[in-house]
């Protein structure tokens, strides 16, 4: 069993999911920035978490994810084998007689090993990391609202560059569009 960095993002994306919903849809654009993952990253993770029953999205304003089952019902086996692609071959580099003669050697070594991670991330739950994650500080933050004061926030504005308050057109239409100066 191969656990890639895929796995590991769609886990920690579920984590946060399941500390920050509060009866309400948790957006992707929001998950993204406190994880600082892409955020056409995780809507391909996300996508895959739907269709596999783990999560479930809202349309619209105010849409987003929310988890499909309690945390403590869903398992960590079941966000990594719905987003790692399992199909694939971890003997994919050796030629079929090398694939042939590791699998008789060595076979049941791995068949079990894969058997017993397996079952250890079967027995932890979301419920399990949302505990381990608190334990260790995390705290739940509310949900940023546009009525919210950013200040109270901690958020500060961001000055734009000079020349977008300059009133420089960006368009010849624009430009078009505008009065001309006086001459001098």
């Amino acid at each position: 069993m191969r656990i890639t960095t895929r796995g590991k993002v769609a886990v920690s994306a579920m984590t946060d999911l399941a500390l920050h919903q509060r009866m309400k849809p948790v957006s992707l654009t929001t998950i993204s920035q406190r994880q600082g993952t892409s955020l056409s990253y995780l809507e391909q993770l996300f996508s895959a978490l739907r269709r596999a029953g783990l999560v479930e999205s809202t349309r619209g304003p105010g849409g987003g994810y929310t988890l499909a089952r309690k945390p403590e019902q869903i398992a960590v086996a079941e966000i990594i084998l719905a987003v790692e692609n399992m199909e694939v071959d971890d003997y994919q580099p050796l030629t079929p007689p090398q694939v042939a003669q590791l699998k008789a050697m060595t076979g049941e070594l791995w068949v079990s090993f894969n058997a017993r991670v397996l079952d250890y991330l079967k027995s932890v739950s979301l419920r399990d990391l949302m505990t381990q994650a608190q334990a260790q500080g995390v705290v739940a933050a509310p949900e940023q609202s546009a009525a919210a004061p950013r200040k109270a926030l901690g958020v500060v504005p961001v000055r734009r560059p000079l020349m977008s308050r300059l009133q420089i057109p960006n368009s010849v239409f624009a430009l078009g569009s505008m009065p001309l100066a006086p001459r001098r």
